[in-house]
């Protein structure tokens, strides 16, 4: 079956757009930001907080980019008016990364001050391995700009991640670790599940030791028990820490974790960008393309 899984995700990206349209309700909360926040709501009343994604990215034009920055605009004001426990994540080349290096900091920097100024924080996704320098940079730059609103992802299978932690420990960054979803070179990313695993652990050890806050974001049940464990042990406090999940992934395991009185957070993605965010998320859990390739088949 293994095998099958496989077979189907390396092939996922010939499935017809109107057959994954239809997995991407599970994982995408729409084309709007009213179906997002009907969404969010959802999560919220059933005790998790939200982080919302205006889904695209790699943009050609700075014209999307200033379209982008005025789309999180309306999400930090949406989240006040709501009442929505969340906040925003972002991905810098959907602002102009690749672009403009100088007009990407302007956005970011106007964004991070309006969520400052209604009270929201503001995540820096990390995305593949040729913006990984520029994205730390930006995290610094903000931050030794005076805005303590902004925290960065870093992925536990990049070897480089624990010098990366030692090199940002004077801003006690807010982080969120995840294993990572890009495909990367064995040169630069370990590829063995396990060593994965271990390297994650280590992460956060590190992540507590410097007083950072912590999002814990992963869907692996083996690597929720051992933080939890870490936790436990260390008597790190609720308020100092939190799981996080994408929308439509594992919801088993996210609600035992709110069960286990630990604070959760849900990844929002929406948009009219949703083919590639799906195809991405197909490809990562192949098992979920069996149901794809059944709905290709099935008889309506």
């Amino acid at each position: 079956m293994a095998i099958i899984d496989r077979l189907i995700g390396s092939s996922i990206g010939w499935v017809p757009k109107p057959i994954v349209r239809k997995i991407a309700t599970r994982y995408v909360a729409g084309e709007s930001l009213d179906s997002a926040l009907v969404v969010a709501k959802d999560l919220n009343r059933q005790g998790c907080m939200v982080t919302f994604d205006v889904l695209g990215e790699f943009i050609r034009q700075s014209e999307e980019a200033d379209h982008t920055a005025a789309e999180y605009g309306d999400v930090l004001k949406a989240i006040t008016a709501h009442g929505i426990d969340g906040n925003i994540s972002i991905k810098l080349t959907a602002f102009g990364l690749l672009l403009d290096e100088a007009a990407t900091y302007a956005r970011v920097r106007s964004l991070v001050e309006a969520a400052r100024d209604l009270g929201h924080f503001v995540r820096i996704d990390m995305e593949d391995s040729p913006c990984t320098d520029r994205t730390l940079a930006m995290l610094r730059r903000l931050r030794e700009a005076g805005l303590s609103n902004v925290g960065v992802v870093v992925q536990a299978y990049l070897k480089r991640t624990m010098q990366d932690l030692a090199t940002l420990a004077d801003l006690r960054s807010s982080y969120r670790l995840c294993k990572g979803i890009y495909v990367e070179s064995p040169d630069i990313a370990y590829k063995d599940a396990q060593e994965i695993r271990n390297n994650y652990l280590a992460c956060l050890e590190r992540m507590l030791d410097g007083g950072s806050y912590v999002g814990i974001a992963t869907h692996d049940p083996w690597l929720v028990e051992k933080c939890a464990e870490i936790l436990k042990k260390r008597g790190t406090p609720p308020a100092d820490y939190e799981f996080q999940m994408l929308l439509g992934v594992a919801e088993g395991l996210r609600s035992e974790i709110v069960r286990g009185g630990h604070r959760l957070r849900v990844y929002v993605p929406f948009g009219r960008d949703w083919y590639g965010y799906c195809v991405r998320r197909l490809k990562e859990n192949p098992k979920i393309g069996r149901y794809v390739l059944a709905g290709m088949f099935r008889r309506n």
